[in-house]
């Protein structure tokens, strides 16, 4: 997932971006309100955490923005304010959680979990598609009671293809949502990753899950 982090304080935005990172989040720092509106606008985002005390626009003007030009995201709140005022505000805003600082990032790192899951309409933590079975919150995967051992980058790219099953994802939206502003586009990595998935995932079954629609890109489904 790809998550857009809008944080002035950059030594804690430095600490949430290496540990996001290290649980397989492709991370994208703002430290101003104004820019990180435009990134929020500009990039296709999983969710952004986003601190309401920003220099140039505050987060609740961001939000509002946001939610004015009907942009999706989900919006989890990072600030030191926790006034009920300030939640409840912040809530009827549109932002879809809210965590006061400072908090336990086990904690942040749930949330924002949940809400991605909730913006896809997955409630559980638990993705099935056939005899797959996909925990995002152990981050494993089983087949037909098989445990599939995957690569973070594998297991990154298959839980996207999950949480999107039955629509085809091209190339270019997958590699936005696995990678930061910095990774070359026009790399066939998200090419390579899918073979390693296909030999993970289908080899050996009658079944096959993922497939390659041509001149469109990838849809994991069952039921072929």
């Amino acid at each position: 997932m790809r998550i857009l982090l809008i944080e002035d304080e950059k030594n804690l935005a430095a600490i949430l971006k290496k540990g996001l990172e290290e649980n397989g989040f492709a991370v994208d720092l703002s430290f101003e309100g104004e820019d990180g509106l435009y990134q929020a606008e500009s990039c296709p985002y999983d969710a952004v955490l986003l601190d309401i005390m920003l220099p140039k626009m505050d987060g609740f003007t961001v939000l509002n923005k946001l939610r004015e030009k009907k942009v999706p995201v989900p919006v989890l709140m990072l600030t030191s304010r926790g006034e009920l005022e300030d939640r409840i505000k912040g809530l009827n805003t549109g932002a879809d959680d809210y965590i006061v600082k400072p908090f336990d990032f086990t904690e942040l790192l749930a949330r924002l979990k949940a809400v991605i899951r909730r913006s896809r309409s997955k409630a559980s933590p638990v993705i099935s598609i056939d005899n797959l079975t996909i925990d995002m919150n152990s981050k494993t995967v089983t087949r037909s009671g098989k445990d599939i051992k995957l690569s973070t980058k594998e297991y990154n790219l298959l839980e996207y293809l999950a949480l999107n099953s039955g629509r085809v994802i091209s190339r270019t939206e997958l590699t936005e949502h696995m990678y930061d502003t910095e990774f070359d586009l026009d790399s066939n990595i998200i090419d390579v990753y899918i073979n390693y998935l296909r030999n993970k995932i289908d080899k050996g079954f009658r079944n096959q899950l993922i497939h390659t629609v041509r001149g469109s890109g990838y849809v994991l489904k069952g039921g072929t």
